[in-house]
């Protein structure tokens, strides 16, 4: 099994997670993030203040999935996250070694 980080961009988070329920993904845990990447934020004018803002809004998507669906959900991912521009985001890949229900005391991929 393998889970899943994807940061995207806010405006994709409702596209995202319908493309992702039609893929039939059982379950997902998504946060409201912030962070910078290679922006490093931009400047702007607070009362006659210069201010550094460098932590952009992001929405981040955590999925749990079998090793055979990685590739096809990171290209779904990918495809309805792109606009092309800077900040579109990330995807990260990780090993899970076990997935456990807490409420039935299920393990592996039955609990996923």
């Amino acid at each position: 099994m393998k889970k899943i980080t994807a940061i995207v961009r806010p405006e994709k988070l409702e596209p995202l997670k319908e493309a992702l329920f039609a893929a039939q993904v059982s379950g997902m845990t998504i946060s409201q993030v912030q962070g910078c990447g290679s922006q490093h934020g931009w400047k702007e004018y607070y009362r006659g203040t210069e201010v550094l803002l460098n932590m952009v809004p992001k929405i981040k998507f955590e999925i749990v999935v079998d090793d055979e669906r990685v590739d096809a959900l990171v290209d779904l991912v990918s495809t309805v996250a792109r606009t092309g521009e800077v900040g579109d985001g990330k995807i990260f890949i990780f090993p899970v070694e076990q997935v456990i229900r807490i409420r039935t005391g299920e393990r592996g991929t039955h609990a996923v």
